[in-house]
C-alpha cells in the first residue's frame, strides 16, 4: 500500500520504520514543529531500540522517503492511507491538515487516526475526507519499547465503525498479526474513550499502591510483603502494584490530563483522578522528604548523587520526570547534586540549564557518589541493579542509600554498612 504518515511523535516514526520496514511505500511528513533533522538528532529517537536504525534503513531502501505538504499535493500516485500521529496540542493543526492534504488520497482511502484526541474526534476528521472513512487506531506503544510493542504487538485497539476500512487496516498490519489474533474493533468514541482509562487505570493502581507504601513506612511495615499479599490474589495480580517515587513520561501524563478534560467536558468531575494525579505529584518529593529526616532537616552544603534522569529506563525523556521535581527541592536547600544518567543528561541540561548546584555523569555511575553523602536511586536502568558495593558503600560519607523504585533488598544494603531507605521499605547496618 502506499501510506502518509502525519507528526512527529514516536508513534509517527514508528509506523514510518516499520510500514516501510514490510513492503509499504511510505511518504512521512513530520509536523512543523519537528522536521526530519531536528528529529534525527533528539535523544528520545536515537535512543529509542531499534528505531532510528530502521528509519535509516528505509530511507537507504527507497521503501521510506521524507516529504513536504507541497510534494503529497503533487505526487503522481495516490495514496491508500493517511496515518495521523500527532501530539494532542496540535490537534487543530491536524484537523486543518487532513483537509489540505485530501488532494493526495485515492477515492476509498483510509485515515487511521493514530493521535490521543478527545472523544468523538475521529468523527469530526472523516466529515473533512470528503467520502473517504476514518478509523480510530490507539496509540498503545511501550516507550523504550516502541518498535518490539509495534511489530510485535499483543493487540490493536481498532475503533471502527466500517467493514470495509477494517479490511484495509487489517491487511495495512497483516504482517504484525501472523503469531496471533490481535484486533479488537469496537466503535470509533469506545475506542478513544478506551485508550484514555487504560492509562487512568493504570495510573490509578500506581498511585494506590503508592499509598500503601507510605502507610506501611508509617506503621513499620515493609510494603514489599504487602505487594506479594496483594498481587498473589487472581483478582488484582502484579501489573502495575510496584511502589515508586512517581510517574512521569510525555503520553502517559498527557492522557491523563485528557480523560480530566473529557470528564469536565461532560459535566462529570472525576474525584478519584484528582487524588491519582495529587498522590503521583507528591510522591514525586518522597525521596527529598526521607533525605530531609534522615539528617533532621540540616541539608545546606551536603552533597547528593542521583542516578537516573529518564523518567524511564530506555528513553532520553524527561517529560514530567520525579527527578525534575527533585532538583528543585534540593537545590532549595543548597544540596549540591551530581547526576548520572545514560541517556538523559542533554535533556535535563536543555530543561534546568547550566546549573551551579548540579554537575552530571554519563559514564561510570560510581563516579557521580565521589564526594556524595547520599545516593537517590530514580530510574532502574538496568546498569544501576548490581554496583560495586563495597566501593560504594565507600564513597558515600553519610553511607545512606534512598531507593526511589525499591530495587535493591535492603538486608543486602544493610549488611554492606549502609542506610536503606525505599518506599515503604527500610533498613539500617
Amino acid at each position: 500500500m502506499r501510506v502518509l504518515i502525519h507528526g512527529s511523535e514516536l508513534a509517527a516514526a514508528t509506523a514510518a520504520a516499520a510500514l516501510s520496514w514490510v513492503g509499504h511505500r511510505v511518504a512521512w511528513l513530520p509536523h512543523a514543529s519537528a522536521d526530519w533533522p531536528s528529529l534525527s538528532r533528539s535523544g528520545w529517537l536515537t535512543s529509542e531500540p531499534e528505531l532510528m536504525r530502521r528509519l535509516e534503513e528505509g530511507l537507504a531502501h527507497g521503501s521510506l522517503r521524507l516529504m513536504t505538504p507541497g510534494e503529497v499535493e503533487l505526487g503522481d500516485e495516490p495514496f491508500d492511507v493517511m496515518w495521523l500521529a500527532v501530539s494532542p496540542d496540535q490537534r487543530q493543526d491536524a484537523a486543518e491538515c487532513v483537509e489540505h492534504l485530501m488532494a493526495g488520497l485515492c477515492p476509498g482511502a483510509v485515515l487511521v487516526n493514530n493521535s490521543t484526541f478527545p472523544v468523538g474526534e475521529t468523527e469530526l476528521l472523516e466529515t473533512r475526507l470528503g467520502g473517504c472513512r476514518a478509523v480510530a487506531l490507539a496509540d498503545l506503544l511501550e516507550e523504550g519499547r516502541a518498535w518490539e510493542t509495534f511489530t510485535r504487538p499483543s493487540r490493536w485497539l481498532l475503533g471502527c465503525d466500517d467493514d470495509g476500512a477494517e479490511h484495509q487496516v487489517r491487511e495495512l498490519l497483516r504482517a504484525f498479526n501472523r503469531r496471533r489474533e490481535v484486533f479488537q474493533r469496537m466503535p470509533r468514541r469506545a475506542a478513544e474513550l478506551t485508550k484514555l482509562a487504560i492509562n487512568g487505570m493504570l495510573a490509578t493502581r500506581i498511585s494506590y499502591m503508592n499509598d500503601i507504601a507510605g502507610l506501611a513506612d508509617s506503621l513499620g511495615v515493609d510494603v514489599e510483603h504487602v505487594r506479594q499479599g496483594m498481587g498473589a490474589d487472581s483478582r488484582i495480580g502484579y501489573e502495575y502494584l510496584y511502589p515508586g517515587c512517581g510517574f512521569g513520561g510525555p503520553n502517559f501524563s498527557r492522557d491523563l490530563m485528557r480523560l480530566a478534560d473529557v470528564q469536565s467536558a461532560s459535566g462529570r468531575h472525576s474525584a478519584l483522578l484528582d487524588q491519582v494525579l495529587d498522590i503521583n505529584e507528591h510522591k514525586k518529593e518522597t525521596l527529598f522528604r526521607k533525605l530531609w529526616a534522615h539528617f533532621h532537616g540540616r541539608l545546606g552544603g551536603r552533597t547528593v548523587a542521583i542516578w537516573g534522569a529518564a523518567f524511564k529506563p530506555g528513553t532520553a525523556r524527561i517529560d514530567q520526570a520525579p527527578v525534575l521535581t527533585l532538583l528543585r527541592a534540593l537545590w532549595a536547600q543548597g544540596v549540591k547534586v551530581r547526576l548520572h544518567d545514560p541517556a538523559a543528561i542533554p535533556a535535563v541540561l536543555a530543561e534546568v540549564g547550566e546549573h551551579p548546584l548540579l554537575e552530571v555523569f554519563r559514564e561510570d555511575p560510581l563516579m557521580a557518589c565521589e564526594g556524595a553523602d547520599a545516593l537517590m536511586l530514580v530510574t532502574e536502568w538496568k546498569a544501576y541493579w548490581n554496583p560495586d558495593w563495597p566501593r560504594l558503600t565507600d564513597l558515600l560519607a553519610e553511607k545512606l542509600l534512598l531507593d526511589g523504585r525499591n530495587i535493591y533488598d535492603p538486608a543486602h544494603v544493610a549488611a554492606c554498612g549502609m542506610h536503606y531507605r525505599g518506599i515503604g521499605r527500610r533498613a539500617d547496618p
